[in-house]
């Protein structure tokens, strides 16, 4: 059995590591199972890119198709057009795709138009918002699918819900925590840690990336003064994009208010979860770092009118605000009087998922 194995994004890499080392694993076992992987190039910063691959123990791409940058209509042609020369060139029995990115949907429908199937690992999630491009992506994505492995069993009442069968449906569980738990012990303090002496607990960390929360400089100024007013002086890490990173340094050029807030490059994988892991708490618009939280029990306060990941919610240690920055300083006084929610680990969340994945693949190709 031959399978192509698609990253592009750094959120992928995360998803396809544990995979890998279930392919591998299996191959010792004599099973007849092989791999190429495919990066589609579609994050190409060193930091979103090929730190993660030597982190995470899993090898150097077989090639890089160097599908970076432009629009999403430009990138996802880019990407349809270099993956299709891929796949003519190394065909395969079934393509495999993983989460919600470009080059989730856009190698999912060159595979479907060569009459290869596709499974999609993280199928099934939803946040029933058609202006996040992610949630377009799973949708397409979705429609195409021939296999699809979920992460909890609502996703499998949303496939069954568009029409797919149970015997293409296979809850398994998480491949993001099969990663989080192999490489927990593992994790490495970044120079952060030293050069403000943080100390477990008492300090908070930041994650915005959505353009509604960062773009407007105005709403942004708002959040930040908001954060940085009600986080009873602790340090605040925000690992930023340069670009967004300027918008906040114009923002603060002259209010020494910000003197809290900490500003420092993207961090790889094992720096930041440690900094994850023993912070106070984590302030986001991310969905995969709720996911993480949950599992490491840390409170999360997450920046967004909804979530594809209702289960870090009603599980786990995430709480959704909403975009208003007055719902800010509600959530941290909660946070700070000590009653925030212990949360428990969904289903199958157990670092097992990739396992189950490739035996059933094992068992069903």
């Amino acid at each position: 059995m031959k399978l192509s194995l698609i990253v592009g994004a750094r959120p992928n890499f995360m998803k396809i590591a544990p995979v890998i080392h279930a392919i591998n694993k299996a191959q010792q076992s004599n099973k007849n199972i092989d791999y190429r992987l495919v990066h589609t190039g579609q994050h190409y910063d060193q930091k979103m890119s090929e730190t993660f691959f030597q982190e995470l123990n899993i090898p150097e791409p077989d090639i890089n198709l160097g599908c970076g940058g432009g629009t999403q209509a430009e990138q996802t042609a880019s990407i349809m057009i270099a993956y299709e020369k891929e796949l003519i060139a190394h065909p395969a029995d079934l393509v495999i795709v993983v989460g919600d990115v470009t080059s989730t949907m856009a190698c999912a429908i060159v595979a479907k138009k060569l009459n290869i199937k596709v499974a999609h690992i993280e199928a099934g999630i939803r946040s029933w918002d058609l202006t996040m491009p992610e949630e377009i992506n799973r949708i397409v994505t979705d429609s195409l699918a021939d296999l699809f492995f979920t992460t909890t069993e609502r996703a499998n009442q949303n496939l069954l819900k568009s029409g797919k069968s149970e015997e293409q449906i296979f809850f398994v569980g998480n491949v993001m925590i099969d990663t989080l738990l192999a490489n927990r012990n593992r994790f490495q303090k970044p120079a952060i840690w030293k050069k403000l002496s943080l100390k477990k607990g008492e300090y908070i960390v930041m994650t915005l990336h959505r353009p509604a929360n960062v773009d407007e400089e105005e709403k942004l100024k708002i959040f930040l003064d908001v954060i940085i007013d009600n986080s009873r002086g602790l340090p605040i890490i925000f690992p930023v994009h340069p670009r967004t990173a300027k918008n906040i340094e114009a923002i603060f050029q002259a209010d020494h208010s910000a003197s809290t807030l900490h500003l420092i490059d993207p961090l790889g994988y094992l720096e930041f979860n440690y900094l994850v892991e023993n912070a106070k708490a984590v302030i986001t618009d991310s969905g995969g770092i709720t996911e993480e939280t949950t599992v490491m029990g840390i409170p999360c306060i997450t920046v967004r009118d909804n979530t594809e990941r209702p289960e870090t919610v009603e599980m786990g240690t995430n709480e959704l605000i909403g975009t208003d920055p007055s719902a800010l300083k509600p959530a941290l006084d909660k946070l700070f009087s000590g009653n925030w929610k212990k949360g428990e680990i969904p289903e199958l969340w157990d670092g097992k998922a990739a396992e189950r994945i490739i035996k059933i693949l094992s068992n069903n190709l």
